[in-house]
């Protein structure tokens, strides 16, 4: 069992910057000592409503995808309301017997709003213009922050800070998948 949300195996970093929200995340699902799959998607696109939204996902993928299911089901019942419906998840995973055991984070973005979500009843919204959770989220996270300075966009940001935390991180690979979103 986890000791809490410091579960190996991936990276999730979201960069906001000039308009619009990066989120990547890389592609290593890891057993143990072994690299299972190189190529995972755990950025994903969800369209409750037809109003767009960015969540990358760490931990258990099953988990996570249950998750993901609530969220969509929050969004859709307060369309709009990102930060209510992310409350919402964190009440829910925070008293629901089966949603406690769940072992995975989320990073949550509309283009104008980001949030980390956790299942300890954490809604978090960034203080730097970047996020990032998982195995390799520190380095990603001050990779970032240290590229934040320069004049990068905020994909190149993303994109560079992954490569740091891949180089460092033993659970994360070069592998991105990369959403944007525009704060429309």
């Amino acid at each position: 069992m986890s000791d809490g949300p410091g579960w190996h195996g991936t990276t999730i970093l979201a960069v906001r910057r000039g308009g619009r929200v990066v989120i990547a995340g890389d592609g290593q699902v890891s057993l143990g000592d072994t690299v299972i799959k190189g190529g995972a998607r755990k950025v994903r696109r969800l369209s409750p409503g037809g109003r767009e939204v960015v969540a990358g996902f760490a931990g258990s993928t099953a988990d996570a995808f249950t998750l993901l299911e609530r969220l969509e089901t929050k969004l859709e019942a307060t369309p709009g309301q990102l930060q209510r419906a992310c409350v919402e998840l964190a009440k829910d995973w925070r008293t629901d017997k089966y949603l406690q055991k769940l072992e995975a984070m989320l990073i949550v973005s509309d283009g104008r709003q980001m949030y980390v979500v956790t299942g300890a009843g954490d809604v978090l919204e960034p203080e730097h213009e970047a996020a990032a959770i998982g195995s390799g989220g520190n380095f990603a996270l001050a990779a970032a922050r240290g590229l934040m300075e320069t004049d990068l966009d905020a994909e190149t940001i993303a994109r560079q800070a992954m490569a740091i935390a891949a180089d460092i991180c033993v659970y994360t690979n070069g592998r991105l998948t990369v959403e944007t979103i525009e704060a429309g």
